[in-house]
């Protein structure tokens, strides 16, 4: 490939460098010049161009990109279309990423030309999310040099997505006179929660007392009827003879590691009884946020082993600063305030399938919907928020009164979402580094939802889509940073915020938040449901 100046009479064919405009026509960057345009940019008066000409035997970069991006699927991984030199790869399936690193670093060690950028390994990923990208720097490549780098792949599997498979899982929760129910009862939510990403839920939980006989006799009640047990308990193990590790030994099992180089999850418990897993869980897995024991569970939902070994491998990133989904460990909690997050309230639907009810003022426990839902917004982490107006504008004004959030109208409502998000986003202030869109018929999100989405975010610098999920599915509300509101702007008809995450211009994370998540009210059947009435 020959890149530079090229005179206009020998430029048909080449790959332009720069968009360049010929007369009223703008030629995009990465174009090949035709015959038709050259006479176009002849017209102009343009003489010369910076383009890049291919050699015989070169590849251009979106053929060169795909070629090597076939290379590593397999079928748990999928391919998109190449775009400027670059093909995405998706996870087909929910579970976990592993790569072979020295396989990674040789392909990208065959030419600086030739890219290829993966997740962490053991990363948790959903159906549908980006694991890889393929990128191809210059405007085309020899060909030869493609074919070296696919032989470093070649027959074996690079990464893949191990998938999650549903187990049964047993729960031991020690129980002390100062430990309330509620802890207990928490921490069973939060367990299910977890185990709903792989397809497991809880079986036969036991609360015994702290004692390293009872806990041994109800991991002895519990085996049989398990693919795995997780130990609760009610006071933070503190040495390899400590009542949990002590129990698991007195049932018949092996204790394999007390202890993991990963904060939180420091305290975390790994044995086997009857060549099951026994995992006796740190205190902070009573959390929703990620720590130590996650990296454990999912891998042994994923089929994996986990050895004592593998957990002393696992100090090197074990400093959990830096997890979207948690703030950092052992550090008061802080606002990052360079980052602010306003929301911005969808009520400006008509609820046709209502009827001649809108739904927004169906009546839950005494309360409007659209009060319900803003009021979670208004007490949540945000900055600020707007409330978008359009059908019924006043009736929703009055459900709204008192609660402090601003108003924009969108007059075109009846047109479709996108008006709603656009009005909605230019009545945010110019230093909102992201925009969480709420829906305003979701009655099951709650402010402290919302919060794990703003935490996510501003861990993450603002440089991240952050989109609520349950069970590894996407759903609402989703975090936009700032750089996708003017692709907002560009939106027409009734076309969503989905629209522009998944134009894949910014990461995306999920963040588990339940089945609030995915519950809304489109039908007089879901809202009753869900709990509400509908008010004529």
């Amino acid at each position: 490939m020959k890149f530079g100046p090229v005179s206009i009479d020998h430029a048909e064919g080449a790959v332009l460098a720069h968009a360049t405009l010929a007369g009223d026509t703008r030629l995009r960057k990465a174009h090949r010049l035709t015959a038709g345009d050259i006479a176009l940019l002849k017209a102009a008066g343009v003489e010369t161009v910076t383009a890049a000409r291919l050699d015989p035997g070169d590849l251009g970069e979106d053929e060169a990109a795909a070629r090597l991006a076939a290379s590593f699927v397999t079928p748990g991984i999928e391919a998109r279309a190449p775009s400027t030199g670059r093909v995405n790869l998706y996870a087909a399936n929910a579970g976990l990423f592993t790569v072979d690193r020295a396989m990674i670093d040789a392909f990208n060690g065959v030419d600086p030309a030739i890219t290829i950028a993966t997740l962490p390994p053991f990363t948790a990923v959903s159906a549908g999310q980006m694991v890889a990208t393929v990128k191809i720097i210059p405007f085309a490549v020899a060909e030869t040099r493609i074919a070296e780098a696919a032989e470093t792949v070649a027959g074996r599997d690079a990464f893949s997505v191990r998938p999650f498979a549903a187990r049964r899982v047993g729960v031991v929760q020690t129980v002390l006179p100062s430990l309330k129910p509620s802890v207990l009862d928490k921490t069973a939510r939060i367990t299910a929660e977890r185990l709903a990403r792989s397809g497991s839920a809880p079986g036969r939980e036991l609360r015994p007392e702290h004692d390293e006989k009872a806990v041994a006799a109800a991991i002895g009640a519990l085996v049989e009827e398990s693919d795995l047990l997780l130990v609760f308990g009610a006071s933070a193990v503190c040495d390899a003879d400590d009542v949990i590790p002590a129990a698991i030994r007195r049932a018949g099992g092996r204790v394999e590691r007390v202890g993991m180089p990963v904060d939180p999850g420091n305290l975390l418990v790994i044995g086997e009884i009857g060549g099951k897993p026994v995992l006796g869980a740190p205190g902070c897995a009573r959390s929703p946020k990620t720590n130590g024991f996650d990296w454990v569970l999912d891998r042994l939902m994923a089929g994996l082993s986990v050895t004592g070994s593998d957990i002393a491998g696992m100090g090197v990133g074990g400093l959990l600063a830096e997890i979207p989904t948690r703030p950092q460990p052992r550090e008061p909690a802080r606002q990052a305030r360079a980052l602010p997050v306003w929301g911005v309230l969808l009520a400006a639907g008509q609820s046709r399938r209502m009827g001649a009810g809108n739904k927004l003022l169906a009546d839950f426990d005494g309360t409007p919907l659209v009060r319900r839902t803003a009021s979670a917004l208004a007490r949540s982490e945000a900055d600020g928020a707007v409330a978008v107006l359009g059908h019924q504008a006043d009736r929703v004004r009055m459900a709204l009164d008192g609660l402090g959030l601003a108003e924009a109208v969108n007059p075109a409502y009846a047109e479709g979402l996108s008006g709603s998000l656009r009005a909605g986003i230019a009545a945010l202030p110019d230093d909102a580094a992201g925009a969480l869109i709420v829906l305003a018929d979701m009655p099951g999100i709650t402010a402290g939802d919302l919060d794990l989405l703003i935490e996510a975010f501003r861990a993450a610098g603002g440089n991240s889509v952050v989109r609520a999920s349950h069970n590894g599915k996407r759903g609402n509300p989703v975090l936009l940073p700032r750089a996708l509101f003017a692709e907002i702007g560009r939106l027409r008809g009734d076309t969503g915020a989905r629209h522009v995450v998944e134009q894949g211009l910014f990461a995306v994370i999920d963040v588990e938040v339940g089945a609030a998540a995915h519950l809304d009210v489109d039908t007089p059947e879901a809202l009753e449901e869900a709990g509400g009435v509908l008010i004529q």
